[in-house]
């Protein structure tokens, strides 16, 4: 008789359950890195238009700092605006962070301006 013992079946099984359970868990891991990368980059890109935004504003209402929301179209988005002194005298750094999510993550740009005299 020609075949394959229950033993050589059984590692043959075990060998494929290994190979089968790190394929899922790769997987697994590489769809939450997709997941955070979209979500970095919906933060980046509602960050640089806040910030071209808020470039258009009046100096003096930015002195005040500014915070809100992106709702409706993301409400889980929040940002906040703040104007600090830079390390150049003649400038000022806007610094404009977005958080979302429910671990409450941050991202921040900041971007020089001019003083005015």
């Amino acid at each position: 008789m020609r075949g394959f013992t229950l033993l050589e079946v059984m590692v043959a099984l075990a060998i494929m359950a290994g190979v089968v359970l790190t394929v899922i868990s790769s997987v697994n891991y590489h769809l939450s890195l997709t997941a955070r990368n979209n979500e970095e980059t919906i933060a980046l890109l509602l960050a640089r238009t806040k910030l071209e935004e808020l470039e258009l504003l009046d100096k003096q209402q930015l002195t005040q700092g500014k915070e809100g929301t992106f709702r409706p179209e993301w409400p889980d988005y929040s940002w906040k605006a703040e104007i600090s002194p830079a390390p150049v005298p003649v400038f000022k750094t806007l610094t404009i962070t977005v958080t979302w999510g429910t671990d409450r993550r941050t991202l921040s740009l900041a971007h020089y301006l001019l003083q005015e005299k």
